[in-house]
């Protein structure tokens, strides 16, 4: 067994599925279903993210966007992926598993979204249960990571129920919202994960 993960010419293509869902790298086709469901879903995502650049749904915004996660890709930091629900091909939300760090430390961090309609359907809960093996199969992580704000409930009953333990608490960790936000921080280990 590789302890560690070398780096190659070409990224790994992954697109996972299960559970009704297929997850893959964002595409330009997906533009117009991507803005739509961030938009319509824009009040209801505010509190739990960044505040979002001003051209954020712009075509170019997401042309620019694809760019920086095919470097990402390509230089083994991060993995982009949207959720679709196979039986119809509706965008229900999106993970990226983010700040990869190899060598002796083997994790990332993953951070996610679901759109509106498909808040509490057990999307995002399915999209990690779906995920969560090949980030510890084909990307050899040890351990991966997440974080949410302590009044989120939604996300930390979707990271319980995927095996995640509450780690801590990071005081004024991430600015969300454009407010500096206390975050639980979680993590599984991989093998906390196979047991």
């Amino acid at each position: 067994m590789a302890l560690f993960r070398l780096p190659t010419t070409t990224a790994p293509a992954l697109a996972p599925r299960g559970h009704g869902l297929l997850l893959r790298a964002p595409q330009m086709p997906d533009y117009v279903q991507w803005s739509e469901l961030r938009e319509m879903s824009r009040l209801f995502l505010t509190p739990w993210e960044p505040i979002w650049p001003s051209d954020d749904l712009t075509r170019s915004g997401f042309r620019r966007r694809l760019r920086r996660y095919t470097e990402d890709i390509a230089e083994d930091r991060a993995y982009p992926f949207l959720v679709f629900r196979e039986s119809d091909g509706a965008l229900v939300g999106g993970v990226t598993l983010a700040n990869v760090r190899r060598g002796i430390v083997q994790a990332g961090t993953l951070g996610y979204w679901v759109g509106q309609p498909y808040a509490g359907k057990g999307y995002m809960t399915a999209a990690l249960r779906v995920l969560l093996p090949t980030l510890f199969g084909e990307l050899n992580l040890h351990r991966v990571e997440a974080a949410c704000i302590p009044t989120n409930q939604s996300s930390i009953r979707v990271l319980e129920k995927c095996g995640f333990a509450r780690e801590g608490l990071a005081r004024r960790y991430l600015c969300i919202n454009g407010v500096w936000q206390d975050h639980y921080l979680y993590g599984l280990l991989d093998e906390d994960f196979r047991g």
